[in-house]
């Protein structure tokens, strides 16, 4: 007689499924998903040449698509757009509305429903998942925001990637280094519960 595995199968979850069920719990994780974004958002150093300021907000996009999932993740990105639209100054550096850099947050609302999607089948499980996965969010964001920037400002596509693009490379490869190692260790947690 075999024995089962000790912690039960978490498959099709993400890590906001392993609080109890509830509105009332979506709603909060959407508010704070929103929230967190827009903390983030105020950690910002400006690059020079580029309008596009270097943030936490493109990390805590992904990390809450990742943990919330793609409907949760979504809305939470979504609501941090609308309430920054309407002129919450939450957006990098305190600022709210349309700016050459809002196809950035564009961007982070369709990453954080893909990234929430793949963590739904498994991607933040493990560190080498969990870098394909905030790689490919990343090049979610500058997929949309680095045309929208060259279309707000003017600049030709090669000007656009210099400025809102390449100067961020970097701190993406670090940001990607922090949820390898974070989620894969937060699932390792609640799997000892």
């Amino acid at each position: 007689m075999s024995t089962a595995a000790a912690t039960p199968a978490r498959t099709g979850q993400v890590l906001a499924d392993l609080l109890p069920a509830s509105r009332v719990r979506d709603a909060a994780l959407v508010l704070g998903g929103a929230a967190l974004t827009g903390l983030a958002a105020q950690i910002a150093l400006p690059v020079p040449g580029s309008p596009v300021p270097v943030t936490g907000q493109t990390f805590a996009a992904l990390l809450v698509g990742t943990a919330l999932g793609a409907g949760r993740g979504f809305l939470s990105l979504a609501l941090y757009a609308v309430a920054g639209l309407a002129g919450m100054p939450w957006f990098a550096q305190g600022t709210s509305g349309v700016a050459p850099s809002f196809g950035y947050i564009l961007g982070m609302i369709l990453a954080s429903t893909v990234v929430g999607a793949l963590a739904r089948r498994g991607a933040d499980r493990s560190m080498l998942r969990m870098a394909g996965t905030m790689l490919l969010g990343e090049a979610i964001i500058y997929a949309v925001g680095v045309p929208y920037l060259a279309l707000a400002t003017g600049m030709s596509a090669a000007a656009a990637t210099a400025a809102g693009l390449t100067p961020f490379l970097i701190g993406d490869a670090l940001k990607a280094a922090l949820a390898m190692g974070a989620l894969p260790t937060a699932w390792k947690f609640a799997d000892k519960r």
